[in-house]
């Protein structure tokens, strides 16, 4: 499927990249098939600093590889990935990472349930699972209780991570992943199993950290349109591995544009900054 680069707008007033890909192709070995299977195919795409951009696709459509990718969690099997300026494959990847802040399920299911709101952010200072206590000072203990009010969840402090909501959970989790002050922050499906009040309450968050730190770059999964940020500047379509469109959030989420994306017939709302699709009956 043809990719259709819609990007056609002035550049960002900051002059470097967050994420460069340039005809980039993934595929895994699959033992059960007996057969190389491609998860990303000629994936060209660039994410600027100060932009916030949105990956939307159905299952399957290489969403989370891709982020992977913009993580330095995985490499291409071709074609070349900048990440901050520094290649893929040419760059200790451990290192790269520090400077990425990245909220995923996984992260969620590895840390102590035992530890409170406030110890699971200081986990994010030095990038580890466990509590670094012995290196932590007063500025990380300041620090920490800043990134949690910058979400609001100051109320959860004191309270054990286990005892927290989902919602509340992936507002300790944003704050983590801001504690080491990243150049670049991706969020893999962050309202995933919400209900309501707490995914608004998430989007508030992220609308507020673009406000607050206009140039952090991010990059948001989703399936769904109304769990987009109004702060939301860029949007890029996946289909089976392939980008069917990319570009400014306005020229790329059309009706026929998300249709063609999901296989199935929708109109598209923008209204009030926020964004909603409806299946055309």
């Amino acid at each position: 499927m043809p990719a259709r680069s819609l990007d056609s707008s002035p550049c960002s007033p900051f002059e470097h990249y967050a994420v460069r890909a340039r005809e980039v192709t993934v595929w895994r070995w699959s033992e059960k098939l007996a057969r190389r299977t491609t998860l990303l195919h000629d994936i060209t795409w660039d994410a600027r600093v100060g932009e916030h951009w949105v990956i939307l696709g159905p299952n399957g459509a290489g969403k989370t590889t891709l982020l992977n990718l913009a993580g330095a969690v995985t490499h291409p099997s071709s074609g070349t990935v900048e990440v901050l300026g520094r290649q893929l494959g040419r760059v200790d990847m451990r290192e790269l990472r520090e400077q990425i802040g990245f909220v995923d399920p996984n992260t969620s299911r590895s840390l102590r349930g035992t530890y409170t709101a406030l110890e699971i952010v200081l986990t994010g200072a030095f990038g580890s699972l466990i509590l670094l206590q012995r290196r932590l000072t007063a500025e990380h203990q300041e620090h920490a209780a800043a990134m949690l009010e910058a979400v609001s969840a100051s109320e959860l402090s004191e309270r054990r991570f286990e005892e927290c909501s989902q919602g509340e959970r992936q507002r300790i989790l944003l704050a983590r992943a801001l504690m080491s002050n990243p150049s670049l922050l991706l969020l893999d499906e962050p309202t995933s199993g919400l209900d309501l009040p707490s995914r608004e309450r998430l989007v508030q968050a992220l609308s507020l950290l673009a406000h607050d730190r206009p140039e952090l770059p991010t990059v948001t999964v989703t399936h769904h349109l109304e769990e987009i940020p109004p702060s939301t500047t860029h949007a890029l379509l996946l289909v089976g591995g392939a980008i069917l469109a990319q570009g400014p959030i306005e020229t790329v989420l059309t009706s026929d544009r998300v249709s063609e994306c999901f296989g199935v017939p929708v109109d598209i709302e923008h209204r009030h900054n926020r964004w909603a699709a409806m299946v055309r009956l």
